[in-house]
């Protein structure tokens, strides 16, 4: 008969073991909600315990000298769905703000880049520079005329008009605002400047009027939801970029009617992160975004599921408990054992 006792290694491990699969289970818990609901509680928990009794089984195989190949690899098989329902649940939890903040700043570039595409392909009376250069003091003007500390037509709106006046080769009109709207002062100077410098068809000009208003409007909506904090971020996000690409496609599709086909191609952008909290989104993200952050997570992934299970294999020692196996009965004495004769 042979009595075993607990060590300090003993200890040490089944603390560790505890500590790290019950994250596990909560993170699993967590992970798999989206696809079992209810019973990912029940799942999660079925699996923590069966990696608890596998590390047991390691431990002892490796105490007794026996192979543990085959339970290892049984571990590896069950730790493989913790792990991925892991990473899915620590990688929207972290995530997800920078998910938020990456999509806005995409579509705010989109809408420039939508508005310079369409200017692009407008009927102007100058060159593709000199156009440029009227637009950035067009709406350096209509800024500057909504200036709170300097409205209207002051000094440095004046000496704007004048850079257009030499751009164009034309005098521009000094308009008056109604009933102190300096809004509607700005857009009708802005008009005014179009008109200067473009030969477009009605439609054009609508279509240049309400891209140009789409890119301030959401310029704006999305600079102020990025100095939001992070909560407030998360909960209004989603439904700003949803809104937002809406717009984008409807003007960008209406371009193509106005323009044509042939002059301006246009492709609708979807967005994917009404699937952030997916498992298939988080991998995907992580793998097409693959930095610093995410590769944090995923190596918190892989201590949290597969570190107990290696320190086990690495610090067991079958030698350790032979020798820590106390009993009279097994104690055998060696050597030549002498009669004395009678």
């Amino acid at each position: 008969m042979t009595k075993k006792s607990i060590n300090a290694t003993d200890l040490f491990l089944l603390m560790l073991a505890l500590l790290l699969i019950s994250v596990s289970f909560y993170q699993t818990w967590l992970g798999l909600e989206q696809i079992f609901g209810e019973a990912s509680l029940v799942i999660a928990l079925a699996l923590s315990l069966l990696l608890l009794f596998l590390c047991w089984m390691i431990r002892a195989a490796k105490l007794e000298g026996r192979s543990p190949v085959s339970l290892i690899l049984i571990y590896i098989f069950i730790a493989s769905f913790c792990f991925i329902a892991n990473f899915n649940a620590l990688y929207t939890r972290f995530m997800r703000t920078d998910i938020y903040t990456s999509e806005l700043r995409d579509i705010n570039q989109k809408y420039n880049t939508l508005e310079t595409d369409i200017q692009s392909k407008l009927g102007y009376k100058y060159d593709k520079e000199t156009t440029q250069n009227i637009e950035i003091k067009k709406k350096q003007l209509m800024e500057q005329i909504k200036d709170p500390g300097n409205k209207g037509l002051g000094e440095r709106a004046r000496a704007l008009i004048k850079d257009i006046e030499k751009l164009t080769g034309q005098k521009v009109d000094f308009l008056t605002p109604q009933d102190n709207d300096y809004e509607d002062l700005s857009e009708r100077m802005g008009r005014q400047v179009d008109n200067m410098m473009n030969d477009l068809s009605t439609n054009e000009q609508e279509l240049k009027a309400d891209v140009n208003t789409a890119v301030l409007k959401w310029n704006k909506k999305i600079q102020e939801t990025l100095l939001l904090s992070k909560k407030e971020k998360d909960e209004v996000s989603q439904g700003l970029i949803d809104e937002s690409l809406g717009e984008y496609n409807k003007l960008g599709i209406r371009a193509g009617s106005v323009l044509g086909g042939d002059s301006f191609r246009f492709e609708p952008v979807f967005s994917k992160t009404q699937d952030v909290g997916k498992i298939g989104y988080a991998f995907e993200h992580a793998v097409q975004h693959f930095g610093i952050y995410q590769g944090v997570v995923l190596a918190g992934c892989i201590l949290l599921d597969f570190l107990i299970v290696i320190l086990i294999l690495l610090v067991t020692d079958p030698a350790t408990r032979s020798n820590q196996s106390g009993s009279v009965f097994n104690n055998k004495r060696s050597g030549t054992t002498l009669i004395p004769n009678h």
